[in-house]
């Protein structure tokens, strides 16, 4: 069953009538969640911030150039004649200059950072799309758990209504000795049963609706009129293995931590590239309008500097097997997640293959219940049977009501996990 595409009503949320709650669809509620859900926003900044990543690396390729103003007060004649080694010989001076580096070649080091840092951004990407997906999941069952408690809440007050009756009935049957106390007891015993269901179907109402404002992105209670969902309802896929394939192929997941794992192979070309040489060219040039007459009034110089690794305590060598290790982790992580997709798409395709085939079972069963208490009333009414039928009778019917409301939205919630299981979306 294809998820139903978000479009996000006129005005981005549901409207109001005065003193009506909000009527609110499950295409509302996804546009909502889509737009104010913080985890999506979080997921979305990260993979921006990745992307700023990849230009910072990207940034050693060009040209680095910085000015300086220097001026200088000495001492006639002085030379700094202690510390570390350097031109001992200072002049009054007062100059401003240029200098530009550029590296020639690292043998590849950057070229592969970059490209480390491009598929890590990529990563990311894939894990806002998959947060997304994670959210508009998260939304279905909200929307559905709270489309079926309503459903458990309204099977609740027709039995509370339902039972009154009859108790109201009993209870005038035994005021005139035409009835025993133990029927009048049972039909009371009945009646607060319940009462005590619609007052958890009460609770368990306002706690899905406190969880479907959670996840559409409120921080206080709403309460909304929930529409049906009137999609068709589909069986799924009879081929399981096609499922599968099409989930390794799909899955953002899936895809995110292949780019992470190309990206750790490329990190690990990077630093065993740290063994090759560097080369770079530098210049520099300024004009010394105040100077002693022994300093030319303008600088210039060109040059090549050609770094060579010689020995650094095998530092490198450690780097490049740390990253080798880390490239072979990543393959081993996306090995597993496979194997975990694998067992998550064969598991709800089973449920969803039971909740399909449920559909018919459970409405089978409310027939028949509902047939065996028009029946057993028929049977106490004539005096043919006890209120202990009469009460087994009722009980069974609002069991197999709500029976019979919840495999619904069971079946279009399990349609929909195995639809995020396939492909995320």
């Amino acid at each position: 069953m294809a998820r139903p595409q978000s479009s996000a009503p006129q005005n981005n949320a549901p409207q109001n009538n005065p003193g009506a709650p909000a009527l609110l669809s499950l295409k509302d509620a996804q546009a909502l969640a889509l737009k104010n859900n913080p985890q999506i926003s979080v997921a979305r900044l990260t993979a921006l911030a990745s992307q700023q990543v990849t230009r910072e690396v990207r940034s050693n390729l060009w040209p680095t150039a910085t000015v300086d103003l220097t001026a200088v007060d000495a001492y006639p004649g002085s030379r700094i004649t202690a510390g570390a080694l350097n031109n001992p010989t200072v002049y009054q001076r007062a100059a401003a200059g240029a200098t530009v580096s550029q590296l020639l070649t690292d043998f590849g080091r950057t070229t592969n950072l970059i490209s480390s840092a491009n598929l890590a951004a990529k990563a990311e990407n894939q894990n806002a799309v998959a947060t997304k997906e994670q959210v508009l999941l998260a939304v279905d069952q909200a929307f559905y758990n709270a489309l079926q408690t309503q459903a458990v809440l309204i099977v609740a007050q027709q039995t509370v209504t339902e039972r009154q009756t009859v108790a109201d009935q009993v209870g005038a049957l035994y005021k005139n000795k035409l009835r025993s106390e133990l029927d009048f007891s049972f039909a009371n015993v009945n009646l607060a049963q319940a009462k005590l269901l619609l007052l958890d179907a009460q609770n368990n109402q306002n706690a899905a609706l406190a969880s479907l404002s959670a996840v559409l992105g409120f921080s206080s209670l709403q309460t909304f009129q929930l529409a049906e969902d009137t999609a068709a309802v589909t069986p799924p896929q009879s081929n399981v293995d096609d499922l599968i394939a099409t989930a390794f192929a799909m899955r953002p997941e899936i895809l995110s931590l292949e780019f992470l794992a190309e990206s750790a192979k490329k990190f690990h070309t990077a630093e065993r590239d740290l063994f090759f040489p560097d080369i770079q060219a530098m210049g520099a040039v300024g004009d010394t309008p105040v100077r002693n007459p022994i300093i030319s009034s303008w600088y210039g110089a060109v040059g090549v500097n050609v770094g060579i690794p010689v020995f650094n305590g095998f530092l490198y060598s450690a780097r490049a097997r740390a990253a080798a290790l880390k490239a072979q982790a990543a393959q081993e992580r996306l090995r597993d997640l496979r194997d975990q997709i694998s067992r998550d798409v064969r598991t709800s395709w089973l449920n969803a293959t039971t909740a399909y085939d449920r559909l018919a079972v459970t409405q089978q069963l409310l027939e028949q219940a509902n047939l065996a208490l028009a029946l057993a009333q028929a049977r106490y009414k004539l005096g043919l049977s006890s209120i202990v039928e009469l009460s087994q009778a009722q009980l069974q019917q609002t069991q197999a009501q709500i029976t019979n409301a919840q495999a619904g939205y069971d079946c279009r919630l399990a349609l929909a996990v195995l639809q995020y299981q396939t492909t995320g979306f």
